[in-house]
């Protein structure tokens, strides 16, 4: 059988033959996860549209089609297209988008499905950019006609990809919902101003490879390989919402001497505005963790942080602005890590004056056994894990939804949602009763900032009205793309999160 798998270099020598006699080199890109009838179709009539059809496919890495995506790698992609009889060539592209591939192969024709005719339903807008692309190296677009099938829905449908928890969920979804109801709260979210309340957190995670025990004592020795930084905390979670919403302004502290503050400013987007006191005799919280290269496990985590109270002068500046400012805020999130940030004092005017308030709070290795969800007297909207809840009621033995209503009570909460790890999200309202959401992280790195990830869009979403088992799954597939990163590697990619729901929802 004739070669018809090449690298993207040497395709582009082996096209220059074809294109000195004068022949008309059409191109298709796309995924092609899961091969149907559509997909034969729009080959058979690209092929018509010249004389050699090549076929590039995205690379596994950059499919962003949702959890557990691809479903095929791109090696068994690129063998079932070799396979079909009216394509010439396919390789495998080296970019997210086809731009560079189309400059480099340099067709005369690109062509899309029918889908793509519209460009203003493109939720990334690459089809424009390609259109341009195409026109800058003298070819032209063209557009196949004829039934469209979508592999998302059929992989949904009928593979093993996600499970039967995973497909009624969706169909739920598909029944109630369109994309376009999606995309207007969505772009109802773009005018939302968020005030976020919390304390800041650098991360450092310091890559080691193990050594051995130390020759003279019981300790274990490691080498140094490198380190990176990330921003944690509020940080992390005003990166999040940057992508989704125009304004969000952070109320925290630093250090004493404002350690870090320079590379806490340059790794924030541009629409978060940082309002930081100085807290006395402490330093910016930095903690730094330990990694096994190998397993990636932690060894160790070692902590600079002074986890007592602001004093009363700190207290009334934080005071002052929230006073100025809290009314001009749709949404007021607060990510309570028991740092010392947020006083009695705080509590109770942020109760009393937020439009809508959001809180979250965590246990961690320095306050545990006085850190919980009770310091606060109201919330419009509660979001913590189920240990945290657990750790609150003083009960490892109910039913956490048992648990969850008699928080919801207490609280006088509009909503309840309790995350759960592997097993997904669960909400609760007195209107809609309990609702469990499953999980559809398919790839777990770290699961360093993943609380923080589903705070920041359930919040988000639910503030600006979004029905609660929309912003369940919304939740639950931001948690997705946070575990498949290194620590808050990277914030939250709306685009990446609208094909995630156009590709289960349809």
């Amino acid at each position: 059988m004739k070669q018809k798998i090449y690298t993207l270099e040497s395709l582009k020598i082996e096209l220059q033959s074809h294109r000195t006699e004068g022949k008309t080199i059409v191109l298709c890109h796309g995924v092609f996860d899961l091969m149907h009838i559509g997909h034969l179709r729009y080959f058979n009539q690209a092929a018509q549209m010249g004389d050699i059809l090549v076929v590039t496919l995205t690379q596994d890495q950059y499919v962003n089609k949702g959890p557990g995506r691809p479903a095929f790698t791109e090696s068994l992609r690129a063998e079932v297209l070799s396979n079909i009889s009216c394509i010439d060539y396919v390789a495998i592209n080296e970019w997210p988008t086809a731009i560079e591939t189309i400059q480099c192969l340099r067709p005369n024709v690109y062509v899309k499905g029918p889908d793509y005719k519209d460009a203003s339903k493109d939720l990334t807008g690459n089809i424009k950019k390609e259109a341009d692309a195409i026109l800058s190296v003298g070819g032209e677009i063209r557009f196949t006609e004829d039934i469209t099938f979508s592999s998302s829905r059929l992989l949904v449908d009928f593979s093993t990809t996600y499970s039967q928890e995973q497909r009624s969920y969706i169909h739920q979804l598909r029944n109630k919902y369109s994309m376009n109801e999606i995309l207007s709260w969505f772009e109802e979210m773009k005018s939302k101003k968020v005030l976020l309340i919390g304390e800041i957190i650098v991360d450092e995670y310091v890559q080691c490879k193990a050594l051995g025990k130390s020759g003279k004592e019981p300790v274990l020795v490691v080498k140094q390989l490198g380190n990176q930084k990330f921003m944690g905390g509020v940080l992390a979670i005003a990166n999040h919402l940057s992508q989704f919403c125009s304004e969000i302004s952070i109320l925290s502290y630093l250090g004493e001497n404002r350690e870090y503050e320079d590379l806490i400013r340059s790794n924030l987007s541009p629409n978060v505005e940082l309002n930081a006191i100085a807290k006395k005799g402490a330093p910016t919280i930095h903690k730094k963790r330990y990694i096994d290269e190998y397993s990636k496990a932690r060894i160790l985590g070692v902590y600079d942080i002074e986890g007592g109270l602001i004093d009363h002068e700190e207290e009334e500046l934080l005071l002052h602005s929230l006073r100025s400012s809290i009314k001009d805020y749709d949404l007021v999130l607060i990510a309570d890590y028991g740092h010392g940030l947020i006083s009695p004092n705080i509590v109770q005017y942020v109760c009393e004056h937020a439009p809508y308030l959001a809180i979250n709070t965590q246990i961690n290795a320095s306050n545990r056994g006085f850190h919980t969800i009770s310091k606060y007297p109201r919330a419009d909207f509660v979001c913590i894990h189920e240990g945290e809840l657990r750790h609150d009621h003083r009960n490892i033995t109910k039913p956490v939804e048992e648990l969850t209503i008699n928080l919801y009570e207490k609280m006088e909460c509009q909503e309840i949602i309790i995350t759960q790890g592997k097993n997904g999200l669960i909400g609760y309202s007195q209107e809609e009763g309990v609702m469990h959401c499953p999980a559809f992280a398919h790839k777990v790195v770290d699961r360093v900032g993943a609380g923080d990830t589903v705070l920041s869009m359930t919040s988000l979403s639910l503030s600006t009205g979004m029905p609660r088992d929309i912003s369940l799954i919304l939740g639950n597939l931001a948690g997705a793309q946070s575990v498949s990163m290194v620590c808050n590697e990277g914030a939250l990619n709306r685009n990446l999160m609208l094909k995630s729901l156009k590709s289960i929802i349809g």
